[in-house]
């Protein structure tokens, strides 16, 4: 597949990887790469050959760092307004996708790179992750909604906490406070990212579409509604090509 500016991209065993690679140290989520990881999205979401997305920052330093303080340090109000509704619109984008997205996190992942995986549906990290939110120390505050996602993941004090001291985080607390899903070692990382990743991209694309929708529902609806809403869901898989198969395999595997 062709490879962007600011980013590779490549679909291999059915998964869909989206490598950011500013040319830089560090990965930034500048103007420019947030378009670009738009447009690579939807490439990815009608190609029926990925079945699930990889966002990685590997090889490299980083994950992502979060915006580019070289194009912020002259933003007016209105600047700053576009800004976050332009990453809004990447983060809704990665959230209503029909296809499960993960974050590899490999390294450095600070601010709005922070934000970015929050959006991811798993994140998986290096044991060299380091994460953090510290736009407090340069007086300002994450443009990407990480101030209501992350509470709803670590806790609302534990969310303060990272807000409130710009503290740096390591992998294995993140693993502890429930940031991440996972953590591998770094020689190993990018393998196991790729056996999770394809172990997923193998499952029957609409049950997943289905079960990723309805669990992200799951914070704002009621139980009442979610469960007619899961109700709809589930019928609606009823019968479909293949399901009737798979059910056979599964219990003809597991006879007991």
């Amino acid at each position: 597949m062709s490879d962007w500016q600011l980013l590779h991209s490549d679909v291999i065993n059915r998964v869909g990887y989206l490598v950011l690679d500013n040319g830089q140290r560090f990965n930034t989520l500048h103007s420019e790469c947030i378009h670009e990881l738009r447009d690579a999205l939807a490439v990815f979401e009608v190609d029926s050959a990925v079945g699930c997305i990889v966002i990685t920052g590997d090889p490299g330093e980083s994950f992502a760092v979060g915006a580019n303080i070289a194009e912020m340090k002259d933003f007016k109000p209105l600047d700053g307004w576009n800004f976050s509704r332009l990453g809004y619109a990447l983060f809704d984008q990665i959230e209503t996708s029909t296809k499960p997205i993960i974050g590899a996190l490999n390294g450095i992942t600070m601010g709005g790179g922070c934000d970015l995986a929050l959006a991811c549906d798993i994140r998986l990290a290096s044991d060299r992750l380091k994460v953090a939110h510290p736009g407090v120390k340069l007086g300002i505050i994450t443009g990407f909604c990480g101030t209501q996602k992350l509470p709803r993941l670590v806790g609302l004090n534990k969310a303060k906490e990272i807000f409130m001291t710009s503290r740096i985080y390591s992998a294995e607390e993140a693993l502890q406070m429930k940031l991440v899903e996972q953590v591998y070692p770094t020689d190993q990382f990018m393998q196991r990212v790729r056996e999770y990743a394809e172990q997923i991209a193998h499952q029957p694309p609409m049950a997943l579409h289905l079960a990723k929708k309805l669990l992200n529902a799951a914070e704002n609806v009621c139980v009442a509604n979610g469960q007619v809403m899961e109700l709809g869901a589930f019928a609606s898989l009823f019968p479909r090509s293949g399901n009737m198969e798979r059910i056979e395999e599964f219990f003809a595997e597991h006879p007991d």
